[in-house]
């Protein structure tokens, strides 16, 4: 049964935004768990580690400090969609001994009809993952955006009315770029302002989010998405120059860019829902690993260290907001 829409008021402590704010609070339909404690589980993107196979995957992550993993269940991913039935159950297996559980997986599904989502959701389900990325949609220049947006909702709606009979949590990963549906994060709370949070929500990017609204834009979108928001993700980034003279980001270690993760982290405290907290490295440095390739291109203890750094960081500005627990 639906609760009616409650108003809560936030308070954002970071230096940018320490005024009082209010937003109305999705009413939740069903609890949301996570195979994890804690409200921000950190873990790792697989799509760094597919030069890895399971097994490997795990002790990685147990090296580099991870609590959990969002593993790739898409094509050339860890696991290819049409093996789900028979790959996830033993990666779950395999992660879970380790202790570094599957917390989420990233999948190619955009709607209800796309290849494999049936398979994918209920093996996921029946193995206690109920947290999911869904691939995004692509506005076509020649057609006028509101016109689109309309198109897109009932697609949306549908995927919603399939997982809250699953049980699943459909998350939108917000990118930067051009002719991206959500990379300004308004269009994309338009589309799910009215359906439950808990069957499809934001995937909240920290880095894409800054790149869009680099200097108070960022604040305005997450104070928009958290209501609606069931992850996050991180990256880094300064702006640079490309070989064409063109400025565009620059992918960065965690803590060397422009992202302000203070207030990001400050504001996130207005959030009790828990989230997985995914770290993503996709800097220069970190070679091929940072592209999914299945092969490395520089010795694996080099890999492994950067991983490792970035999520010592990542776990120190968790600790010093005070979201460790």
């Amino acid at each position: 049964m639906t609760n009616q829409l409650a108003r809560r008021t936030f308070l954002a402590s970071s230096a940018l935004s320490r005024a009082a704010i209010a937003s109305a609070q999705p009413a939740a339909r069903r609890p949301v768990s996570l195979p994890v404690p804690g409200r921000l589980p950190l873990l790792l993107f697989s799509k760094h580690l597919h030069w890895a196979d399971f097994g490997t995957c795990a002790s990685v992550l147990r090296e580099i400090g991870a609590e959990g993993i969002d593993l790739t269940v898409r094509k050339n991913g860890h696991i290819e969609p049409e093996r789900v039935r028979e790959d996830l159950p033993r990666a779950v297996e395999i992660f879970h001994k380790a202790g570094t559980p599957v917390v989420m997986i990233t999948t190619d599904i955009r709607t209800a009809d796309s290849p494999f989502t049936v398979p994918i959701l209920e093996t996921a389900k029946s193995l206690g993952i109920t947290h999911y990325r869904w691939s995004d949609f692509v506005y076509d220049t020649k057609k006028p955006i509101p016109e689109q947006l309309q198109e897109f909702k009932p697609q949306i709606a549908k995927l919603a009315k399939l997982n809250a009979k699953l049980g699943m949590t459909a998350m939108y990963h917000i990118h930067s770029g051009f002719n991206r549906l959500g990379s300004c994060v308004w269009d994309l709370w338009e589309l799910l302002r009215d359906e439950d949070p808990n069957a499809v929500s934001f995937n909240y990017d920290i880095g894409h989010a800054t790149v869009e609204g680099g200097f108070g834009g960022w604040i305005n979108t997450l104070r928009l998405a958290l209501p609606y928001s069931r992850g996050t993700a991180v990256k880094d980034f300064v702006w640079a120059k490309n070989s064409q003279g063109q400025w565009r980001p620059r992918w960065r270690p965690l803590g060397e860019g422009m992202v302000d993760f203070t207030g990001y982290f400050n504001l996130l405290k207005n959030s009790t829902v828990p989230m997985p907290l995914q770290l993503h490295l996709e800097y220069d440095e970190l070679g091929a690993a940072a592209h999914g390739s299945k092969q490395l291109d520089m010795p694996r203890e080099r890999v492994v260290a950067m991983l490792k750094r970035d999520m010592a960081r990542l776990r120190e500005m968790r600790a010093k907001a005070g979201l460790d627990t």
